[in-house]
């Protein structure tokens, strides 16, 4: 894969990596990021480049190529250098950009070499090239010197495993796996459920002596779709036998990406009824924890946009605050849901002068968090390690989040 040029864009201000021919990019300039009947163009294809991009965070990743080549190549290369920068930064957004841009550039002159990928793994850069701390802004205000990059090679260099430094060892041999998940739902007005899917991450932090083989394993791996893989994962293991075979980089690092599609119910209900006469209308809006298992759901969230026909709200809950913003955002914030009543919150809505009944209806965002349960079922069967010799403590652990999750009125 060559990909001669590499383009941020954020706002109206740009930095480059290196400048792709300006013809090329002229409209991508002009119009921002490029979409077609409310889809996202991921190729552009210009008479003498070829663009990918990847939006994240507001920000727009553009890469150039001079010749066709496979797409997901070089949007899988746009998706990790965002990775990269959101874990350095702790975040992604124009000021973080703007504010460590040199560490930006250093990054980019390491991940692409003459127009190939190069070093793309986040445990061997960070050898490399220092996060931003403010020890290191000091110093170069102090010293006058703007590098971060190491004088020294990183140990991965001397390493027989690219992603892995050479010969790690531990006092205490641990390796720990996160299943994160994010569940995008809509409902419809009819209360049915219109969209269901999750989106998850298999996060590992290994801090294993020497070079392990490990082999992780699911009890129901047929759920799985969009399957995406850190490098160091065997691919041909998992085409056969569904059974994850890698040697893990040392530290924290995301091992899978996944989507399981159409699941049929969500973790919790929410349940909004509008009654308008007369000039006024009434809300009534309730939520409840379904069958989880057990589980409780925390920080849950309600938040909805009030029609701009809306004069006033006068909104009261049985359970937790609710703060209406000076742009008419509705914020229900309900914390943990308790076991013994159901949260709701009530009030009425006065319209403009004129106006009998509301036409507009608001659609309802919420956001909850569950802790040791997987939204998709997703279960994890054993994790075996291989080629050491001692004992090693292993742990799970599953965190579920909301997405896009919508209700509408």
């Amino acid at each position: 894969m060559h990909i001669p040029s590499l383009q941020f864009r954020r706002g109206d201000s740009r930095e480059t990596a290196h400048w792709p021919p300006r013809r090329s990019l002229h409209m991508f300039l002009v119009l921002g990021p490029i979409h077609f009947s409310s889809s996202f163009l991921w190729v552009i294809a210009s008479p003498t480049h070829y663009l990918f991009q990847v939006f994240r965070e507001g920000i727009t990743f553009l890469a150039c190529t001079q010749v066709e080549m496979p797409p997901l190549m070089a949007i899988e290369f746009l998706c990790r250098v965002a990775d990269v920068l959101n874990d350095y930064l702790g975040g992604l957004n124009e000021d973080l950009i703007k504010d460590n841009f040199v560490i930006v550039y250093e990054l980019l002159d390491e991940m692409i070499d003459n127009g190939f990928p190069l070093t793309t793994e986040p445990n061997i850069l960070q050898e490399m090239i220092a996060p931003p701390n403010i020890v290191s802004k000091v110093l170069s205000v102090v010293t006058g010197t703007s590098s971060n990059v190491s004088d020294t090679l990183p140990g991965a260099s001397a390493s027989g495993v690219p992603w892995r430094t050479a010969d790690p060892k531990y006092a205490q041999n641990e390796v720990y796996i996160d299943l994160a998940e994010e569940m995008d739902a809509t409902i419809n007005r009819d209360g049915a459920l219109m969209k269901c899917e999750v989106y998850g991450q298999v996060k590992v932090n290994s801090h294993i002596s020497g070079l392990p083989d490990m082999t992780l394993s699911f009890t129901n791996p047929s759920i799985l779709d969009q399957v995406r893989f850190h490098p160091c994962v065997r691919f041909r293991q998992w085409e056969s036998h569904q059974i994850l075979s890698f040697v893990p980089p040392d530290g924290q690092f995301k091992l899978m990406s996944y989507r399981v599609r159409k699941l049929k119910s969500t973790p919790l209900y929410v349940k909004p009824q509008l009654t308008s006469n007369g000039g006024t209308c009434r809300l009534n809006v309730m939520v409840g924890s379904r069958n989880n298992h057990g589980k409780t759901i925390d920080l849950v969230t309600v938040q909805f946009q009030l029609p701009s026909c809306i004069l006033s709200a006068d909104l009261t809950s049985n359970h937790g605050t609710v703060n209406i913003l000076a742009d008419k955002t509705c914020n229900w914030n309900i914390g943990r849901i308790p076991k013994d009543k159901a949260p709701s919150m009530s009030g009425t809505l006065v319209l403009e002068t004129g106006l009998e009944r509301l036409h507009t209806f608001p659609t309802f965002r919420v956001g909850f968090k569950m802790m040791g349960v997987a939204l998709s079922g997703l279960k994890i069967d054993k994790l075996d390690l291989k080629t050491v010799p001692y004992r090693f403590f292993k742990g799970f652990r599953a965190v579920s989040r909301a997405g896009e999750f919508e209700v509408r009125s």
